[in-house]
């Protein structure tokens, strides 16, 4: 599965003011559950905290890959958010975060988990992409450059 299938436009935000990680999770579990008949918010939230608790999904240069699976769906489902402004997020640079892309799958995900995790981490490493995606003012704009970006498999 490509990442690109599991966003919408509407699981996309810009400009998205909050202040901690905790804050940045609630948005990402409203804005997917919002979407979908699935998913609930509080369950969403749940699973993503839980994952933080293990160790910060904060990869560095601005990007965290929030991820958690999700009991009562067999639907993966990813959504993305940019901050007006980064937070402390324990990111392994100790940087500030401001571009999140959380990723929810099934229970009993793992392959396909951990492919996805990895496209991700792939997508993110492109200095010139992170940048655009930071300058991009529209949800379809920012699916537009994932998608470009988007490994061919």
């Amino acid at each position: 599965m490509h990442v690109t299938n599991l966003l919408t436009p509407d699981r996309i935000a810009c400009d998205v003011t909050a202040s901690s990680k905790k804050r940045v999770l609630e948005y990402l579990s409203t804005l997917i559950a919002d979407s979908s008949d699935t998913f609930i918010a509080a369950e969403i939230f749940d699973s993503l905290i839980a994952r933080e608790r293990l160790g910060s999904t904060g990869l560095g240069h601005g990007i965290a890959i929030p991820h958690g699976r999700v009991k009562s769906s067999e639907e993966t489902i990813g959504a993305f958010i940019k901050l007006q402004q980064g937070i402390d997020y324990d990111a392994i640079d100790n940087q500030p975060v401001d571009l999140f892309f959380a990723l929810l799958v099934p229970e009993n995900s793992t392959d396909e988990h951990l492919q996805l995790l990895s496209q991700l981490a792939t997508i993110f490493r492109d200095e010139s992409l992170r940048q655009d995606l930071r300058e991009s003012n529209s949800s379809e704009k920012i699916l537009a450059l994932i998608t470009q970006a988007q490994p061919e498999h």
